[in-house]
């Protein structure tokens, strides 16, 4: 027996072949595990998307079905409060017992930039309803409702505020009647990536004499305290 043979190790040429199999072995694993990643943290993030379309479009449903006709009684017209331009909403609603001590409290819808971050925030404040201005939301506590939101498309339902009664109700991009609430609200969201939320339709509840003692039928305006 030739022990010369026998007990030949490899080749330096099989050793590279050995080695570039390695390699695309390892490259193949190391592409399945990244792929598994991406798709781990892309369900993460859709699901985490989802959750927070569902959660603020529950809460704001509910508090603009809930929309309060609050008055500024030091102001002449006893103005509510509520406004709305296209990107955002002001408006009065009750904050639930569970959340501090409830009551009445005066919101703020709009999206934000927070250096890198787009957010969809919530702002609120207790109305000082004696004042004699509107109040603005310069020192309101703020809630973060939902992350990387492009933009908000507010829409509101009912006649522009100088428009007659004969006048057909139509949707516009801006809510300035002081004296009455819009028929219905639309908001649309659009995230910065993923496609557009469903199109939420709210339907305030209460109609604008409920938070005036003395409302004029006629003319469609609070008077006052009687």
């Amino acid at each position: 027996m030739n022990l010369a043979a026998s007990s030949r190790g490899f080749t330096l040429v099989e050793l590279t072949i050995a080695l570039v199999l390695m390699a695309a072995i390892a490259a193949l694993l190391y592409g399945s595990l990244a792929l598994a990643a991406r798709s781990w943290d892309g369900g993460e993030a859709k699901s985490q998307q989802v959750a927070d379309l569902r959660t603020t479009q529950t809460y704001l449903r509910g508090q603009l079905s809930a929309d309060y006709p609050q008055r500024m009684w030091k102001i002449t017209g006893f103005p509510i409060l509520f406004s709305g331009e296209r990107d955002e909403i002001r408006y009065a609603a009750p904050l639930p017992p569970r959340v501090a001590e409830g009551g009445v409290y005066y919101f703020r819808v709009a999206v934000v930039k927070d250096g890198d971050r787009s957010l969809l925030v919530q702002q609120r404040m207790i109305p000082d309803v004696n004042a004699l201005e509107i109040p603005e939301f310069r020192d309101a506590d703020r809630s973060v409702l939902a992350e990387g939101i492009a933009e908000i498309k507010i829409a509101y339902f009912g006649r522009a505020a100088d428009a007659a009664d004969i006048v057909a109700p139509t949707w516009l991009d801006r809510w300035d009647d002081k004296q009455r609430l819009p028929t219905l609200v639309r908001i649309d969201v659009k995230p910065e990536k993923g496609p557009a939320w469903p199109t939420l339709v709210i339907e305030p509840r209460r109609s604008p004499e409920a938070g005036c003692p003395s409302w004029d039928r006629v003319r469609r305006i609070c008077v006052g305290p009687s």
